[in-house]
């Protein structure tokens, strides 16, 4: 106290019961923020989502999914790359140690993705029927490779599982809508509708697990949804960064791929409402969606923007852009999670392109928020969903329109491809280090 003389062992004693007051305060009331030092991210951690495991390194989030970190729950499973066929109703499956498709089987209507259980015990088979016919869930049993009996859920065209593993979500496209379900018995629980949010699709959650943000698609904006209180936060209309003229360019093809399949799926309708709508066409058709390590700011990949947006999810604000290549659309994170694999598809045209695009593979530093390498697809390609080996040696895409595989050396970018069967999507690599699945192809923690 100022005027009074106080010994330095005085001193020294009354600084150490402030600190361990301090802290035992900041612990009994989550939203006060500890001291600045040590330098960890420790807040978010204080405050997260009950039920979730704790985050390991504050510093990245990623550090349970480096090269050598299993679960016990996968092992004796088998090494393999499950793709499975939009244009099929079916799966193939390959063996990463010869680059040859071993098996193959039949599931439910247009599948889209294979998605891990957050026990890492189930790969589900996401078939959202967008051809007509009944929609449903496949399981897969990664023990022996073979899949199970079908289950009948509507529109299931993504899924995810919440961070403390109660629930699976069920990314109703078509119908606005987050159905939250029983992540065994797929009995359903809740549900939040996203009105605004047209085309919902991909997503990831934020570092303490009480938020996630979801694409919107055809609506060129992301929304924010509180997990905690179950309802959208916010939406976030995406700048305008890509061109009219290729704009129109891809609303030209779409019709012409309806004319050529003789139907009109749900998602091709999504995309005429919105180019009929008031507000004319969408300037950004956002895709997929990745945290960064530190937890700060989430990239979105645009597929007609070419390019990466840089979200701040605390604020919900577009803090920047990166330009990668044309038809940017999914994400893989590194195993040392240092770099963001894009995949790059070569193309503006949905929902059937043409094969031989520019597709490519773009290389982001995530420190720098740079790019670092750029590997074009030899003879063009169309790389679209994937994942990365246990290892980290190897970046697996399914490449949509031309009916390949791309097996690509994370050191050199050269590829490998692998034919399979009609329009592989939402390819998943199995198993992948980390100790839980927040669902889509393999997004670990």
């Amino acid at each position: 106290m100022q005027g009074k003389r106080v010994d330095r062992f005085g001193t020294a004693m009354c600084a150490i019961l402030g600190l361990i007051l301090g802290a035992s305060g900041a612990l009994a009331d989550p939203p006060r923020r500890l001291p600045a030092s040590p330098p960890t991210v420790v807040a978010p951690i204080a405050v997260a989502l009950p039920g979730m495991p704790p985050v390991s390194d504050a510093n990245n989030l990623y550090s349970d999914t480096a090269a050598g970190h299993m679960s016990p729950a996968t092992a004796g499973m088998l090494a393999r790359i499950y793709v499975p066929e939009h244009g099929g109703d079916s799966v193939s499956v390959i063996d990463p140690a010869t680059m040859k498709v071993v098996d193959h089987f039949r599931v439910g209507n247009s599948p889209q993705h294979i998605v891990p259980s957050w026990d890492l015990k189930t790969l589900w088979v996401t078939n959202n029927a967008d051809t007509g016919g009944g929609a449903s869930l496949t399981p897969i049993d990664p023990m022996t490779g073979k899949p199970g009996k079908t289950i009948i859920v509507h529109d299931p065209y993504n899924m995810y599982f919440t961070p403390d593993g109660t629930a699976a979500i069920i990314v109703r496209e078509a119908q606005r809508q987050l159905e939250f379900r029983d992540p065994h018995t797929m009995a359903p629980l809740y549900s939040i509708p996203t009105p605004e949010c047209i085309g919902i699709n991909h997503a990831d959650f934020s570092i303490d697990g009480r938020y996630v943000i979801f694409s919107c698609e055809f609506a060129g904006a992301v929304t924010k949804i509180d997990l905690v209180d179950r309802k959208v936060v916010g939406t976030l209309q995406l700048s305008d960064q890509g061109s009219r003229a290729e704009m129109a360019g891809m609303a030209h093809s779409l019709q012409a791929s309806d004319m050529h399949f003789g139907r009109r799926s749900h998602r091709s309708r999504h995309r005429s409402r919105r180019r009929s709508g008031g507000g004319g066409m969408a300037h950004a058709m956002p895709q997929d969606v990745r945290i960064s390590p530190d937890g700060k700011v989430f990239y979105v990949a645009d597929m007609v923007s070419d390019g990466v947006y840089l979200i701040d999810g605390a604020t919900l604000s577009e803090i920047g852009f990166i330009a990668t290549g044309t038809g940017a659309h999914g994400f893989c994170v590194s195993r040392d999670a240092k770099q963001l694999f894009v995949a790059n598809r070569g193309s503006h045209a949905m929902p059937s392109g043409y094969p031989g695009g520019k597709g490519s593979i773009t290389v982001i530093d995530f420190a720098t928020r740079s790019i670092v390498a750029n590997w074009p697809i030899p003879g063009g390609g169309s790389p679209d969903m994937g994942g990365v080996s246990a290892d980290g040696k190897t970046l697996w895409f399914a490449g949509r329109f031309d009916k390949e595989v791309y097996a690509i050396d994370t050191s050199s970018g050269d590829v490998t491809k692998i034919k399979v069967g009609s329009e592989p999507h939402g390819l998943s690599v199995w198993p992948q280090p980390g100790r839980y699945s927040l669902g889509h192809t393999g997004n670990m923690r």
